[in-house]
């Protein structure tokens, strides 16, 4: 609801207005719709020049964005991550002024699928560090991980508190295994049912299937397989200059 404007307040109506939009927004009110200048007329009892002005305020915090013809819609910031190097997600997102945290839902022992036990070149297939961890930026989830791991090499994770960072600082403090290299695989595809209701994806976004090696010097250490939403995520490609063109 409509926070009432106080008339009386040194602060300009757009401001106040802007103010509790503002509040409003980063509360997840405004999922399926953001008000018209009309319906914001009506709710604060304002002009509709009033209205235009709280809203061109928010845009210019990036928090909206207009389109003609459409209306205005909510504006989320999009992680862009460049090829040329090792990467992690919760860096990513920290980087972007957003709270970074994960949603745990397994951290045990248990078999490997056979192309990741082949990558990891496990003895034993039955004994892998399975996390699965639900990646949130902000109050929205991001991305759905699955990690396998060398169970000799990484069960010292399975003590740790997995809800926030990166599983290759806590490896390389908890269990002296440091990630140096290793390989991503990057392809779209369209979400299954269990991916659109766990990263509560619009209709019409897809994803990016995204399957990683990590390495620790020529030592596999993890294979994961990450789900990441289309439209909050892209991948980022620079040339040094002098690169010869030859398309």
């Amino acid at each position: 609801m409509a926070a009432a404007v106080d008339r009386s307040s040194p602060l300009p109506l757009w401001a106040q207005i802007a103010d509790d939009l503002r509040s409003r927004l980063l509360a997840g009110e405004f999922e399926q719709h953001f008000p018209t200048d009309d319906e914001l007329t009506r709710s604060y009892g304002v002009s509709r020049h009033t209205a235009r002005e709280a809203v061109r305020k928010l845009s210019a915090e990036g928090l909206l964005r207009r389109h003609r013809g459409l209306g205005t819609r909510l504006s989320r910031p999009v992680l862009e991550q460049p090829l040329h190097s090792m990467y992690s997600l919760a860096s990513s997102i920290s980087a972007q002024g957003l709270e970074e945290r994960s949603e745990v839902i397994s951290a045990e022992i248990r078999a490997c699928p056979p192309e990741g036990a082949r990558l990891l070149r496990l003895e034993d297939p039955n004994r892998a560090v399975y996390i699965e961890r639900l990646r949130f930026a902000g109050d929205e989830p991001i991305a759905w991980d699955r990690s396998w791991l060398a169970a000799d090499l990484a069960d010292g994770l399975l003590e740790v508190d997995l809800t926030s960072g990166s599983i290759y600082d806590f490896l390389a403090d908890r269990c002296a295994t440091r990630v140096t290299g290793g390989w991503e695989r990057v392809s779209p595809v369209l979400a299954r049912a269990r991916e659109r209701k766990l990263l509560r994806l619009p209709e019409g976004v897809a994803l990016f299937s995204i399957e990683r090696l990590a390495t620790a010097g020529d030592v596999p250490v993890e294979w994961r397989q990450t789900m990441i939403r289309g439209d909050r995520y892209c991948l980022l490609a620079n040339w040094p200059a002098g690169t010869a063109a030859s398309a």
